[in-house]
């Protein structure tokens, strides 16, 4: 195994610092754009080593952002586990289709696979036994087929010599961002005491509003004022203090004053996708602004994609100031 790891290291790119700089090296998997990624390096004590997701168009945006590791867009099944670099924390947000409510919520029976994409995370974790791992779901999960989903979850990781916390977090509530947000996070830590003194973030005030993370002006093709949809939904969409989405047959109204949770279905078919108005009319959010509603920073560049592309990847994706709140609580027990 040891020549394996020497091997693939080899790939690494001429100036990229090799010794030991303190940093706890992580695995990014199922990593879409890089959104964990991203909240760990912020928190300063985290570097990734690895980085994968089967999803082929997230790798124009991931590569444009993060100099190393590039994506590597195998299946994670393909990927042998001893070709993994040496790493201290296993990252992933697995699948989440199988379990969620906007889904079919078959969990393990999921007919793509996607559920049982847990236990290749099972296997790694089983045979590297890194020092801790965080994975990230829908709030689902934990309710799902009354709970039983769940407790195999939190047995396998236990079994796999792991002493885990759960907790469902806002981002809304935790990170400051004005997006009603809602996902379980699942820590775990081969030491009893690392994982005892472990908390998760408290709650913090909300401070921004959604009109600070978007724009006076966008492009044309964002208004529904000339689009025949603009008849159905304009006497429902009367305040700009609000966020509405149209849900295929009627406007719905945010009535917490943020923007409701971003999906991986947005932009398919346009039902899903926030709407705003302000003084040039009735328009949907942007994929920038969609970013930026997730935590992103004004300079994380977007790949050369279709919208509907991007706004899978938004929605997709997690709330970054989040990621690096609980980032920082891991890093104070490792």
């Amino acid at each position: 195994m040891y020549k394996k790891i020497v091997q693939y290291s080899l790939v690494y790119p001429q100036g990229v610092e090799m010794k030991n700089d303190g940093k706890l090296k992580t695995i990014d998997l199922f990593a879409g754009v890089g959104g964990i990624r991203l909240g760990f390096e912020k928190a300063k004590k985290f570097k990734t080593v690895f980085a994968n997701d089967f999803d082929k168009t997230c790798k124009d945006t991931y590569d444009r952002n993060f100099d190393f590791p590039k994506l590597d867009t195998r299946s994670i099944l393909d990927v042998p586990i001893e070709e993994l670099p040496e790493f201290d924390l296993l990252l992933g947000g697995f699948p989440c289709q199988a379990f969620s409510i906007a889904g079919y919520r078959k969990g393990f029976k999921d007919d793509k696979g996607r559920g049982n994409l847990f236990f290749r995370i099972a296997e790694i974790l089983g045979e590297r036994k890194p020092k801790a791992f965080l994975l990230e779901n829908v709030k689902n999960l934990k309710g799902h087929d009354k709970g039983k989903t769940f407790k195999i979850i939190e047995k396998t990781l236990t079994d796999l010599g792991y002493y885990t916390k759960n907790e469902v977090l806002n981002s809304m509530t935790h990170a400051n961002i004005p997006q009603n947000r809602e996902r379980i996070f699942i820590v775990g830590f081969r030491d009893k005491k690392q994982a005892e003194n472990f908390k998760f973030p408290e709650t913090i005030p909300l401070k921004k509003s959604f009109r600070e993370l978007t724009a006076d002006e966008a492009d044309n093709k964002y208004y529904y004022n000339d689009k025949p949809l603009y008849k159905r939904i304009k006497d429902d969409i009367d305040s700009e203090e609000t966020v509405y989405q149209w849900r295929r047959k009627y406007v719905r109204a945010n009535k917490k004053g943020v923007v409701p949770t971003l999906t991986a279905n947005m932009g398919l078919g346009g039902h899903n996708v926030p709407i705003i108005k302000n003084h040039k009319g009735i328009r949907k959010l942007t994929p920038r602004e969609c970013f930026l509603i997730q935590g992103f920073p004004d300079k994380f560049k977007l790949g050369h994609l279709a919208d509907s592309k991007l706004y899978h990847q938004a929605g997709n994706s997690v709330t970054v100031p989040l990621i690096e709140r609980v980032a920082k609580e891991m890093a104070k027990v490792l």
